[in-house]
């Protein structure tokens, strides 16, 4: 699959995500935007799931359980969900909730949204795998505010100490989070000595540019004997130009004319 195709999922993805958090009046719009080109490219170049089921397959977390958009979008296009589910995002009894539900949703191996589990789920499927003497690999999606839960870095420690090789992170590096820029709420840099001191291998990328994002990770294939995380920088909210690097739209919904306004940002007329 080309770049150009890549791009018309993004962009699909993109209007789902809208019409998702639209319909539902509430929603986190801005790290579901961020993420985008992201899980476009692991779940249509880089990992190996074709069945949500398949033994064989690759696992995705989404440790920021609150983006559960950008992963529905993308779980849509896939056609492990159908579109139709678009306008229940929220509603009681829906499969689509606020946080993703593991025990509703194909392809969704976690139910998260209390922030810093991810990494350490992500440990003990990598683990498993490593016991087992299986080739399945493990991607977990983190956050920005995420980076300052202390558990994170107990997570980094393990999968360190273990040499997790099968293991990549990703960080979702758009600079905010609900209160705010991360260096005035508590900075988290620097991000990658951090890392490398915890014993991870370090790759950064534009998180919105997938020829980035390849070379991170036909990188990361080349490293052994230890974890890897890719550093994506993003801007929340993306593609719609006034949601933008705003930490006001981490979980905020559009209204009719910033919806209307937004679906023409990016494209709304596009063929589903």
């Amino acid at each position: 699959m080309d770049y150009k195709e890549l791009t018309l999922i993004a962009q699909r993805m993109r209007k789902s995500i809208l019409d998702m958090i639209y319909a539902a009046k509430s929603g986190h719009p801005g790290g579901s935007l961020s993420a985008v080109e992201i899980l476009t490219y692991l779940y249509f170049k880089e990992m190996n799931i074709e069945n949500p089921t398949d033994e064989n397959r690759d696992y995705f977390i989404l440790s920021k359980g609150h983006g559960a958009p950008v992963l529905y979008s993308v779980l849509m296009e896939k056609g492990f969900l159908s579109k139709n589910l678009k306008n229940t995002l929220r509603q009681v009894d829906s499969k689509l909730q606020g946080h993703p539900d593991m025990k509703k949703v194909p392809g969704v191996e976690a139910s998260t949204g209390s922030l810093g589990q991810g990494l350490a789920i992500s440990n003990g499927i990598a683990t498993a795998k490593k016991i087992d003497n299986k080739n399945n690999r493990v991607f977990v999606l983190i956050g920005d505010g995420e980076v300052q839960e202390g558990m994170v870095w107990e997570a980094a420690m393990f999968a360190s100490h273990y040499k997790l090789d099968n293991l990549t992170a990703i960080l979702d590096h758009n600079g905010l989070q609900i209160d705010g820029k991360n260096e005035d709420v508590m900075s988290i840099e620097p991000l990658d000595k951090k890392w490398e001191a915890f014993g991870w291998h370090v790759i950064k990328a534009d998180g919105h540019d997938f020829n980035s994002l390849e070379k991170a990770f036909e990188e990361r294939k080349t490293i052994k004997d230890k974890p890897a995380i890719i550093i994506a920088e993003t801007v929340k909210g993306k593609g719609v130009s006034f949601m933008e690097d705003k930490a006001g739209w981490h979980g905020k919904a559009p209204n009719e004319e910033e919806y209307a306004i937004a679906l023409k940002e990016i494209g709304g007329d596009i063929n589903e």
